[in-house]
């Protein structure tokens, strides 16, 4: 069987999958696996760009070694972040990281030149805070060189793949979520980027999922000493990826990209682009065969993952599954917060922000570690249904229960209150979502699949979706509507 691969970049880690298809059914195997960890230095937040190309080198030697001959391989990750070329091809600087305080109070600065209207129709992005248009302006204003010297403006996956090819293309799911491509255009906008002083010949030709993006240069496979290599873009935004493989049903249907961050949305044919979209901050990002992504972000689990982190650095060191067990035992619905607020974006000490956030809310904040996951875990199972039932009043849709994929469907415990939460059933799988419609799209493009429905139909049958029912309905009622009023959702 042929193999493929696809290197799916986390926010916090990255992996490289190999998919083979045998007959009706996917199979996979995790080729590689690394941390992907922000580096801080003169105050500022980057990524170990070049760490990530190390690493992807990396999984292409172990094919290598083990005699496997590729034949396409693409890249997915995070939205927003991006480099900057010179003239000589080379990349300026190290990227900035979207949790870097650049950003802080950028959005409200741009308000004050244009409103927020003026962005919403041009674009249909929701409104946040570390939007890439943001961290152009905020470089803009600050008179950061590089702009300066730039001549191509790319997103970490073109990076990415510009480094394994020498291709220089922005590809379509990715290039929507920066909150400067016009959808009713379909291109980036002139005038927007005018607006906030970015020379708009930085940007250039945007490609949708599914398109050839070169061949692994000839140094890159020299280097390796491998064969050169089909690239394509894929839905190259992790989320738009990880929709695709959504093991959906019905054409209608809601899912929660749940990781790191949680995504909560459903897929439309056009972009929602509307004064309620606008008033409930939604957004409308880019997906598989011209589709859109009506979605809003939930800040996700990066908030215990934070937690965990300030914990072990205090010497205190648990797992994931010890914490999970902790939570289970620690009494219920004691305290909330509310995963969207600001003071949860940024690195640092988060059991003492979710204790302040208690204290200023007039709860009694939670001081036993069982007892603070239990209340991150509780609140995003209580936003999840409030930005359900969002999502099902603009897009004029009703839900028969929530499809839940991603690494973050591995902690049970969140999956079931989610299904308590909404009163409805989750379907949870697969885990690795985003690889697998990373590799379902390459197989469209390679004919394998005629269109996402079909990959859809085979990844169903394929990997096993867990089924979580709604329990507890009077309790968690009666918490959701006290989680409203605390967090001033009314």
């Amino acid at each position: 069987m042929a193999s493929i691969l696809a290197y799916d970049l986390g926010a916090s880690s990255g992996r490289a999958l190999l998919g083979r298809l045998n007959g009706r059914t996917i199979e996979t195997e995790e080729l590689h696996r690394f941390p992907n960890d922000p580096v801080q230095v003169g105050g500022r937040l980057h990524w170990d760009i070049l760490r990530l190309l190390h690493e992807m080198k990396q999984a292409l030697l172990k094919a290598k070694h083990r005699g496997i001959a590729l034949q396409s391989m693409a890249i997915d990750s995070w939205a927003v972040d991006f480099g900057l070329l010179g003239k000589n091809g080379e990349l300026l600087g190290n990227s900035y990281h979207y949790r870097d305080s650049q950003t802080d109070g950028m959005m409200e600065a741009l308000f004050a030149d244009m409103p927020q209207s003026f962005i919403f129709e041009r674009t249909g992005i929701q409104f946040l805070p570390f939007n890439t248009i943001y961290q152009l302006a905020a470089m803009k204003r600050a008179n950061n060189p590089l702009l300066r010297e730039a001549e191509q403006f790319l997103m970490i996956p073109d990076l990415l793949r510009y480094f394994l090819t020498g291709e220089k293309m922005n590809e379509f799911s990715n290039a929507t979520t920066t909150q400067l491509y016009n959808p009713l255009k379909d291109g980036w906008d002139s005038e927007l980027l005018g607006k906030i002083g970015i020379r708009p010949e930085l940007f250039g030709r945007v490609v949708q999922p599914g398109t050839a993006a070169g061949q692994l240069l000839p140094s890159v496979a020299a280097e390796l000493g491998i064969d050169s290599i089909p690239v394509t873009a894929v839905a190259e935004h992790d989320t738009g990826s990880a929709v695709a493989a959504v093991p959906a049903v019905e054409r209608s249907f809601a899912y929660l990209s749940c990781g790191t961050w949680s995504l909560m949305g459903t897929e439309v044919e056009r972009p929602v682009m509307n004064e309620l979209a606008l008033g409930l901050n939604f957004t409308n990002e880019g997906g598989v065969e011209g589709t859109y992504r009506l979605l809003k972000n939930i800040m996700g689990l990066w908030i215990l993952q934070e937690t965990k982190r300030e914990w072990e650095r205090n010497g205190a060191s648990y797992s994931f599954p010890e914490l999970i067990a902790l939570a289970e035992r620690a009494p219920a619905f004691a305290a909330w917060i509310d995963p969207d607020d600001q003071r949860f974006l940024h690195p640092g000490d988060m059991p003492s922000r979710i204790l302040q956030y208690c204290r200023e809310t007039g709860q009694k904040p939670p001081e036993q570690p069982g007892a603070v996951v239990r209340c991150i875990l509780e609140s995003l199972a209580l936003k999840y249904r409030y930005v359900l039932e969002l999502t099902e009043r603009l897009s004029g849709r009703r839900f028969n229960g929530l499809h839940m994929v991603g690494g973050g469907i591995q902690n049970s415990l969140l999956c079931q209150w989610a299904a308590n939460a909404i009163g409805k059933p989750v379907w949870a799988g697969p885990a690795e979502g985003s690889a697998i419609g990373n590799l379902a799209v390459q197989w469209i493009a390679q004919g394998e699949f005629a269109d996402i429905w079909e990959a859809r139909s085979v990844i169903r049958e394929s990997f096993p979706v867990t089924v979580y029912e709604p329990a507890d309905r009077e309790a968690w009622e009666d918490a959701y509507g006290r989680f409203r009023s605390m967090a001033g959702l009314d």
